[in-house]
C-alpha cells in the first residue's frame, strides 16, 4: 500500500515552473513566442503588467469572503438557477467521478455575461441576468463585481491577441463579434475548506480540464492549484502552481486545444485543501454561441489534417455541460 502511494506523495512536494508572460511587453511577437512555448510544454503560465489595480482585487476578495461569511439561510437566498448563475454550496460540483467518492469540498457564486438586452441571443442558454446579494445585506457587492469582470473581461482579450500570434494569426483574430466580442465568460468566486485525502477520494476541486478558450485566475496566495502536464501518463505526476503576487494564472482549454487542431494542450488540474481558508476568483472564457469552432488553417499541414470537424460553439459547450449536470446528478 505504500509503494501505490509513494507516486502521490512524491509529486506533492513539486513545484511547476511556469513562463511569465509581460503584457506590457511592447515586442507583442516576443511574448507571442513565449505564450506558444508555454502552451506546447504546460498550458499554463503566469501574465503580469495586466492593468488590474490591485485594490480592486483586493476588494473583490474582501467582497467574496463577505458573501461566504453570511449565513447559510442568507446564501441559500440566492441559490443557483437552472443556467448556474448565483451560489453553489459545498459538495455542489464533482468533476472526477471516477475518484471522487463526493462532490467538491467547495462553495461558489458565478456571475457571468448577460447579453444583448434585444435581438436574437436574447434566449440563448448561456446568457442570463445575473443574481445578486441582497446591497442592505453587502452593499457595494455587486459594484465591485461587476467593476473587476470587466477588468478581467479585458486581459482576457488582451491576452486572446497574442494567443492569436502564436497560432500565426492576426492579432485581431479573436476580436470579431462571433469570437471574443460577445463571449460566453463565467467568472466565479470559490472557497475551499478541509482537508483533502487523494487516497480516500477527498478533494477541494476534482481532477478536470477546463472546457472552454482559456481561464484567468487569481488566488489568495494559499497553496493548492496542482497541475499534471501529461495526464497519460501513469502514474500521474502532480505538481503545485505556486501564487506569484501581482501575477495571474493562465491556462487553456478544450475548445482551444480543438480549435488548434491539438497543437496546444488542456492540462488536467486539481485543488488539493490543506484545512486552511482558500479563495479564487476564475474567469472562464468562451466565444459566442453562434462562432464555428473548425481546425485552424495555420495548425494543419498535408501531415497534420484536421482531428476534429467543425462544431458551433453552442453545441460544443452544451455537451459539456450535459455531462457535467449528469455527473451531478449521481451524487
Amino acid at each position: 500500500m505504500e509503494m501505490e502511494n509513494k507516486p502521490e506523495e512524491e509529486a506533492l512536494t513539486i513545484k511547476a515552473s511556469l513562463t511569465c508572460i509581460d503584457l506590457e511587453n511592447s515586442d507583442l511577437h516576443q511574448s507571442a513566442a513565449l505564450l506558444k512555448q508555454a502552451c506546447l510544454d504546460s498550458g499554463f503560465f503566469y501574465v503580469i503588467n495586466h492593468g488590474i489595480r490591485e485594490e480592486l482585487k483586493d476588494e473583490a476578495f474582501e467582497q467574496s469572503k463577505k458573501f461566504f461569511g453570511l449565513p447559510m439561510e442568507e446564501k441559500m437566498k440566492v441559490l443557483r438557477n437552472e443556467k448556474y448563475r448565483g451560489y453553489s454550496p459545498l459538495y455542489d460540483q464533482l468533476l472526477d467521478p471516477i475518484n471522487q467518492v463526493r462532490g467538491d469540498c467547495k462553495e461558489g457564486f458565478t456571475i457571468g455575461n448577460e447579453g444583448p438586452k434585444y435581438g436574437p441571443h436574447l434566449d440563448k442558454p448561456f446568457y442570463s441576468p445575473n443574481i445578486w446579494p441582497n446591497p442592505d445585506v453587502l452593499p457595494g457587492w455587486r459594484e465591485t463585481m461587476e467593476e473587476y469582470y470587466q477588468e478581467a473581461l479585458r486581459v482576457c482579450r488582451s491576452i486572446a491577441r497574442i494567443m492569436a500570434l502564436a497560432l500565426d494569426l492576426d492579432a485581431g483574430y479573436f476580436d470579431t463579434p462571433e469570437m471574443l466580442g460577445n463571449p460566453i465568460a463565467d467568472m466565479i468566486l470559490f472557497h475551499y475548506e478541509g482537508i483533502s485525502d487523494p487516497s480516500h477520494g477527498i478533494y477541494a476541486c476534482g481532477a478536470h480540464c477546463d472546457f472552454g478558450m482559456l481561464s484567468l485566475l487569481a488566488t489568495d496566495g494559499v497553496m493548492g492549484l496542482q497541475i499534471c502536464k501529461n495526464k497519460d501518463v501513469k502514474p500521474q505526476k502532480w505538481e503545485y502552481v505556486p501564487s506569484i503576487k501581482g501575477a495571474y494564472i493562465v491556462n487553456l482549454g478544450d475548445l482551444l486545444e480543438r480549435w488548434s487542431n491539438g497543437l496546444f494542450k488542456s492540462t488536467l488540474h486539481r485543488v488539493l485543501g490543506n484545512g486552511q481558508a482558500r479563495y479564487s476568483i476564475p474567469l472562464f472564457v468562451k466565444p459566442s454561441p453562434e462562432c464555428v469552432i473548425e481546425c485552424l488553417p495555420t495548425c494543419q499541414s498535408e501531415n497534420n489534417l484536421p482531428k476534429y470537424p467543425a462544431i458551433k460553439c453552442s453545441t460544443f459547450l452544451s455537451q459539456h455541460y450535459k455531462a457535467a449536470h449528469a455527473h451531478h446528478k449521481k451524487t
